[in-house]
């Protein structure tokens, strides 16, 4: 019992390595995780107590937990088994499958990356390049929405912006879980949107298990209250008008309400822009009759860092304008009393008409339109138009900078010259015939709310 044993260094180096992990993992670990697990608590409950929405038990689980749940739950199990077959594949293989994709569509909410980071950088970030205003909204229709009801944010999809502006101006009202597309899976951004609650979807993806997947990891959530932010036309507008909505996720989320009593709630928001930063991008992508944005990382990087050096010089001018407008919420239930059949379809279309009522009529986009419909103005004929077209929308929201009309056309004129949309000859603004698709492509943002044949009484 008291005799030497020599054994090698090396080999007394891995007994206590062996030696301290089983006591961390059996002593240790447990109180670390049980101590930032309360002080997790305690954050969240400080949180939820200035939130009008409060954070969802079902995001505080764990991402391992939700993912094991998705995969044995009883639907994607028959999914399982049916895509073996169709596929002649064995279960196995396809439950592997299955996990693949669970892996991919849950995220890893954290609330302290969400509230101490991502509200704060997203205010940062929308304050340095725009001058942000929150348009039309019925504050008591919002306030007054069922509190177990789950609240869906229906956006019309500008830029990249939008998920940045919304983030912002909704952070007292909730965390928002987005549906992202496949453009942010990349590292280290696919971690990051995981973190911040955001979750992957494959938009063109035709494997029947995927969608299962992914449609019942949505009702889900949905059923679980998680508030959610999700843009009806499925990507970006390519020319700048609103587009029809495309129906999968709507329809996922309309089916939940089959699985319990808790209402859904679709709040639409319309967001606006005086400058989109990736207008030249889409564009072309339009011109190209395609949906492949040939926006290189090094364009991104470069126009960046010439932002950056614009601010460091203090010749930095903001891109003018961004404002967005939540319009009146639509209760599913309430809904559905008035259809018949299948919801989606009528729902998307509901959707979209309350958006496209209340997207902000800002400087650039107003001025876009009447130029390109009344041919070259006058100053003084741009005013009379301006103030004439503010009469017709009342709905939408038309931001006058400092309450002066005159000014609110000063700015569009001056955003427009600077980046040489328009011209002015012999006290004329005109549409410079080179940038004509960038003064269409703004334009179209508010055609919809805009009346062509509407007189108006030039000099």
């Amino acid at each position: 019992m008291t005799s030497t044993v020599e054994i090698p260094f090396w080999l007394l180096v891995l007994i206590l390595l062996f030696a301290t992990v089983t006591f961390a993992s059996h002593f240790l670990f447990p109180s670390v995780r049980w101590f930032f697990r309360r002080r997790l608590e305690k954050a969240v409950a400080r949180v939820n107590a200035r939130l009008d929405r409060p954070i969802e038990p079902f995001r505080l689980a764990r991402r391992y937990d939700m993912i094991q749940r998705l995969i044995y739950d009883p639907e994607v199990t028959q999914a399982i088994v049916d895509h073996a077959k169709a596929e002649g594949v064995p279960e196995n293989v396809a439950f592997e499958s299955a996990q693949r994709y669970a892996r991919e569509i849950v995220p890893s909410f954290s609330a302290s990356l969400y509230f101490s980071f991502a509200i704060r950088a997203a205010r940062f970030v929308s304050n340095a390049l725009y001058r942000v205003r929150l348009g039309h909204h019925d504050e008591a229709a919002l306030k007054a929405i069922d509190p177990d009801a789950t609240v869906i944010f229906v956006i019309n999809h500008r830029s990249n912006m939008d998920y940045v502006l919304v983030t912002y101006l909704a952070a007292d009202r909730s965390a928002l879980s987005y549906a992202v597309g496949e453009w942010a899976r990349v590292w280290p951004l696919s971690g990051l949107i995981r973190s911040l609650g955001g979750y992957f979807i494959r938009r063109r993806s035709r494997n029947d298990l995927y969608r299962r997947v992914l449609a019942r990891y949505i009702r889900m959530s949905t059923n679980g209250g998680v508030t959610q932010a999700i843009f009806p036309e499925g990507g970006l507008s390519l020319d700048g008008a609103l587009k029809a909505p495309k129906l999968g996720l709507l329809k996922y989320i309309a089916d939940a309400a089959a699985d319990g009593d808790r209402d859904i709630v679709f709040v639409p928001v319309a967001l606006n822009y005086d400058r989109v930063l990736e207008d030249r991008v889409l564009i072309e992508a339009d011109h190209s009759g395609g949906r492949k944005f040939r926006a290189k990382i090094t364009v991104i990087f470069r126009f960046a860092f010439k932002q950056l050096w614009l601010r460091v010089t203090g010749r930095f001018h903001r891109f003018g304008y961004a404002a967005v407008s939540f319009g009146k919420p639509v209760s599913l239930k309430e809904f559905a009393k008035t259809q018949t059949g299948d919801l989606a379809r009528p729902l998307g279309r509901a959707l979209i008409e309350r958006i496209g009522a209340i997207v902000p009529v800002l400087p650039v986009p107003l001025i876009a339109w009447v130029l390109q419909e009344k041919g070259a103005l006058s100053r003084s004929n741009v005013e009379k138009a301006v103030e004439l077209i503010m009469e017709q929308v009342p709905e939408a929201h038309v931001h006058v900078p400092r309450e002066d009309r005159a000014y609110a056309v000063e700015v569009g004129l001056r955003n427009m010259i600077e980046r040489r949309m328009i011209d002015e000859v012999e006290g004329l603004y005109m549409i410079n015939e080179s940038k004509a698709d960038t003064v269409h492509y703004y334009a179209n943002s508010i055609r919809h709310l805009m009346d062509p044949n509407q007189p108006i009484p030039f000099d």
